[in-house]
């Protein structure tokens, strides 16, 4: 035991000499988590920890009508008042240049003649009869740079829509069913079909989003989207640490190294003990420095203690198998090198370091759970919403199970091709 810890906090030593080593196992996760923190305005101060409030949205109505003045009371309501900023704009040009700009992620035009498309006055054919035509459309001209808020705005609109929508269908048939039952006359029906909908528009403008905080217990619980980004980069470049750990077993090989070490009285065993205890107390090591740096310089809450301990302690353990299994499978430093390099990319994407794997379909979403990322991700974001050990003994008990199968496997294919024998 004590030859394997030898051997184990000597390469841990050896890793953290290597200056080009730990820029990509610190300096590049640290660098990235950084940028992504402007990006989202969690570093900035441009925006909350959701990067979800005062949405600025431009408001053009050239309708001045019930149901352009409707849309644009919603977007002023109280209830809205913590989503979105909107500002009433005359001039479609105008408003569109504020959002090339990126000074607005949204413009919303209502052109003229938009109600009275929908609710014709009285003489006038109904929507849908010959002479009326279709109803006309609101416009939205969204910011590319802004996706998420361009889509707040825009499900605001077919919110309010799909109400206008139900309104005037539910006028039609109500008229049709008053009509039928003989109640009113057929040549009533104009007037109150028109009076039904305009009834509709000034019930529809309140709106089903509203903001509401619930809190259990004295505080609310706040998810600050770098408690997402922090763990994706630190497990993405986790997988870069783990195969330049097995990159060293295959360099020494051939070097020399490694071939005097097993002259010694120490069995391969041992060896290959204390090149895996090296490997994972590097991976420990940079996931403990990262963690560390982001609480004390960006105030990250990472949760839980005790299960971000245990969690690191799991992931590393599961990364380290895939490194291992690398090792075993490549004829050369430098393949594992390759090899390494597109594993961590591709767990990167797969493990959702750069895309929320919700956002994924449902195939993809089985197939990210062959990466450590995913599962160490799951449990980082349980604990950064304020779960404990009990969220997280799932991804746990799944990031060991995967590290002991890939380390079987890797130790079979050790003894196979003879790569730690005398």
């Amino acid at each position: 035991m004590k030859k394997i810890m030898l051997i184990g906090f000597k390469d841990l030593t050896l890793a953290f000499r290597d200056r080009a080593a730990l820029v990509l196992m610190l300096l590049a996760p640290f660098l990235l988590t950084v940028g992504l923190g402007f990006v989202t305005g969690r570093l900035s101060g441009s925006s909350g920890a959701s990067g979800l409030s005062d949405i600025p949205v431009v408001l053009v109505n050239q309708d001045q009508e019930p149901l352009g003045d409707a849309l644009v009371e919603l977007f002023f309501s109280e209830e809205l008042a913590g989503l979105v900023a909107p500002v009433a704009g005359a001039d479609l040009a105008e408003a569109r240049q504020l959002v090339d700009g990126d000074q607005a992620a949204a413009v919303v035009f209502i052109p003229q003649g938009f109600t009275r498309s929908i609710i014709p006055e009285v003489g006038s054919p109904a929507l849908g009869e010959p002479g009326q035509g279709s109803a006309l459309r609101i416009v939205i001209y969204v910011n590319p740079t802004r996706p998420t808020s361009a889509g707040v705005v825009q499900t605001i609109v077919e919110q309010f829509l799909a109400r206008v929508e139900a309104g005037r269908i539910g006028g039609q048939v109500t008229v049709t069913q008053l009509i039928t039952s003989g109640r009113i006359q057929p040549g009533q029906a104009e007037a109150l079909g028109q009076e039904i909908g305009e009834r509709q528009v000034s019930a529809g403008n309140a709106t089903a989003i509203r903001l509401e905080k619930v809190s259990a217990g004295e505080a609310p619980m706040e998810f600050d989207i770098l408690a997402y980004m922090a763990p994706g980069m630190a497990l993405m470049f986790l997988m870069y640490t783990v195969s330049y750990g097995g990159r060293s077993i295959l360099a020494e090989r051939a070097q020399g190294t490694l071939p005097r070490l097993l002259v010694s009285p120490t069995s391969s065993a041992q060896v290959l003990g204390g090149k895996v205890l090296g490997i994972y107390l590097t991976g420990v090591a940079q996931l403990a420095v990262l963690i560390l740096a982001s609480t004390l310089l960006f105030r990250l809450q990472w949760g839980n203690p005790l299960g971000v301990a245990v969690l690191v302690l799991a992931a590393v353990f599961g990364a380290s198998g895939w490194g291992m299994l690398l090792t075993a499978v490549a004829r050369s430093p430098n393949q594992v090198a390759s090899l390494g390099s597109a594993l961590m990319l591709t767990f990167g994407i797969l493990g959702g370091s750069f895309i929320n794997l919700d956002a994924l379909p449902g195939p993809i979403q089985w197939i990210s759970r062959i990466t450590p990322n995913a599962w160490g991700l799951d449990g980082f974001t349980s604990l950064a919403l304020g779960g404990g050990l009990e969220q997280v003994a799932l991804p746990v008990v799944a990031l060991l199970v995967m590290g002991a199968v890939l380390f079987l496997i890797a130790t079979l294919l050790f003894n196979r091709r003879s790569i730690l024998e005398r």
